[in-house]
């Protein structure tokens, strides 16, 4: 037995970024910001920011659209998946991302957030299969 499943609470760097597949699927793509605080060696404290690329199907990728900007803080559910991919030069390279099963919304809505809405969307029982993607659109 394996589980694949990844918890983040964080805030969206940057506004949802939302496309329609060629056969129709609606697809969102944001920047999920974490955010770890240690002790160093000589006792102050540094802040250490992690950025996920976090990917939405469907119903809850036009949710996203709709209700989610930059600045909010969500909470994100959803299994790793890396994909590889040649660049230009022929190099290969890796790009790891959380396909999400389910979002909400965590504490209150930030100042200049336009977007409505409350709550927050699962996959409604779908299942997330990763849609062909053009090389263009690789890397996010």
């Amino acid at each position: 037995m394996s589980v694949n499943k990844a918890i983040l609470i964080g805030n969206i760097g940057r506004d949802v970024e939302l496309r329609h597949s060629t056969s129709g699927m609606a697809v969102a793509k944001f920047a999920l910001a974490t955010n770890e605080r240690r002790k160093d060696k000589e006792g102050k404290w540094q802040d250490q920011t992690e950025w996920h690329n976090i990917v939405a199907f469907g119903k809850l990728a036009e949710f996203c659209g709709q209700y989610l900007g930059k600045g909010r803080a969500v909470y994100v559910e959803g299994s790793i998946r890396t994909r590889t991919y040649d660049d230009d030069k022929g190099n290969r390279r890796y790009f790891t991302e959380i396909i999400a099963q389910t979002i909400r919304f965590v504490g209150p809505k930030p100042q200049g957030v336009e977007a409505g809405g409350s709550g927050g969307a699962g996959g409604g029982g779908e299942s997330p299969e990763f849609p062909p993607e053009s090389e263009d659109e690789i890397p996010f």
